[in-house]
Parts: C-alpha cells; structure tokens; sequence
C-alpha cells in the first residue's frame, strides 16, 4: 500500500506546488501594487519589530484561515456551483499569496533565525529552481510571453483606431 501511496503523493504534491506557482505568477505584482500605493506605516512598523517566532506565527496565520476554502471551492464545483466554487478558490488563493508575499518581505530576515524555516525555505528554493530549469516551463513562460505581446500589440492598434477615429470627427 505504501508503494502505491508514495507516487500518488508526489504527483499531487507536484500539482499542488504547480497551482501555487501559477497563481503566485499573478499575486507577485498585485502585492507590489499594493506596496507602492497602499503605505501602512504603523502596521508595517508593528510587524517589523516582532520577534522572529511571533513572526512565523503572523505569516501562518492567512495560510491558516484562507487554506481551508480550497475543499470548500471544491465542493461548490463538485454540486455544479462551478463559478462560486472557483470564484471561491481563485479570490482565496490570490488573497492568500498576496498577504504571504507581503508578509514574507516584510519578516524574511527573522524568518530565516528559524532553523525549520531556513531549511523548508531552502527546499522550496531549489524545487522552484528545479522546476524552472525544465523545458515544460521554459515553454509555458515562451507562450506566456507571446500572449503578452499579443495583447500588447491589440491594445495598440485599438488605441490607434481609437485616437484615428476621435481626431476624424473633430
């Protein structure tokens, strides 16, 4: 049982670990957003001057709330609530790697105090090294950048119609 077990934990783990790296592609500059609009000084101050273990404690804590929505999520698809249940899993998810990354840049140095921590951070290094070394990503980020540059390229020539359009008017 074991022998079957251990494969099925990897390939969901694997999974699990692909999501969170999907999804963190589109918190990364909703987080910056927000720190470059959205100040918080006090709070920014407070949680800075925590101890590295209350730190830990804090970054746990939307993990902690905002993980148990995923079953949740998935039980609205499985009762054919698909929009709710992914409505549900995409807006926790992305609220989650928002306030995780935040978090984290603000704690990371006492954060990495913590012997634990320091070494499941190190892991989670090198898997995501790892994982972006593989060809399978190499291509999703090349298909990734061509779809950029399509939309970028569409809004151009929209605009330019746009502002052709107005200037014929007047």
């Amino acid at each position: 049982m074991k022998r079957i077990l251990k494969p099925i934990t990897y390939v969901l783990a694997a999974i699990y670990f692909l999501v969170d790296a999907l999804f963190m592609a589109v918190a990364m500059p909703i987080s910056r957003w927000l720190a470059r609009h959205f100040e918080f000084k006090r709070l920014r101050t407070w949680i800075k001057s925590l101890p590295p273990y209350p730190s830990l404690a804090l970054f746990s804590v939307p993990v902690i709330i905002l993980e148990p929505i995923k079953p949740l999520a998935a039980y609205l698809v499985a009762t054919g609530q698909f929009l709710s249940g992914m409505t549900a899993f995409v807006g926790c998810e992305l609220l989650k790697l928002v306030l995780v990354e935040r978090l984290f840049h603000l704690t990371r140095d006492k954060l990495m105090r913590i012997p634990a921590f320091a070494w499941g951070y190190g892991k989670f290094t090198a898997m995501r090294a790892w994982l972006q070394a593989t060809e399978a990503w190499r291509a999703i980020r090349a298909l990734s950048q061509a779809a950029k540059d399509f939309v970028v390229r569409a809004r151009a020539r929209l605009a330019g119609g746009f502002s052709r359009l107005v200037t014929s008017r007047d």
